[in-house]
């Protein structure tokens, strides 16, 4: 193919918008803004046009892009949700902790009292004091010492103890 020769006549073409040397591509570029000129009228018609794709296949690749963004989105979502649940339950025991610090803090300040040592020392391990006669009352009710003839007595009803029990199975 041959190149034409720049005349005054083809200077005068591209004054009017056309260009001289590719006649295909202004054909192209006039189709072009046809076709947009006509699908201005319709909603929606004019990309689907110019991205060369028909409803259903702009569906499927909405379709898709929703999808990887669901997904890209899921993971972080549940880990910034299982970490907000976990900083509550751990809200909750430091709570929870500062208030049994505050019990046995009380409980220390009760317990560095010489007189509330005293009286749990004489009460929890009947401890008494130089000079003093203990004395151990025991009422019915308590039964420290069980009478002869209670049945819940294994010797005085005539069965022997476990160990015994269990001695004679293990002999024969």
């Amino acid at each position: 193919m041959r190149r034409p020769r720049r005349t005054e006549g083809s200077s005068a073409r591209r004054t009017e918008g056309a260009p001289a040397r590719r006649p295909q591509l202004a054909r192209r570029v006039a189709a072009g803004k046809a076709r947009l000129r006509r699908s201005q009228g319709k909603p929606g018609a004019g990309a689907a046009r110019v991205l060369g794709m028909s409803t259903t296949r702009r569906a499927a690749v909405l379709a898709i892009v929703v999808c990887a963004l669901a997904f890209t989105v899921a993971v972080p979502l549940r880990t910034y949700l299982a970490q907000r649940a976990e900083v509550a339950e751990q809200e909750q025991r430091q709570a929870q902790l500062q208030h049994d610090v505050q019990l046995l803090e009380q409980r220390k300040a009760a317990v560095s009292d010489p007189a509330q040592v005293e009286a749990e020392a004489r009460r929890r391990l009947r401890y008494v004091m130089p000079g003093e006669t203990p004395y151990i009352v025991q009422l019915p009710g308590e039964g420290a010492v069980a009478p002869a003839g209670d049945a819940a007595d294994p010797v005085a009803s005539g069965e022997a103890a476990w160990y015994q029990q269990l001695w004679s199975t293990v002999g024969g």
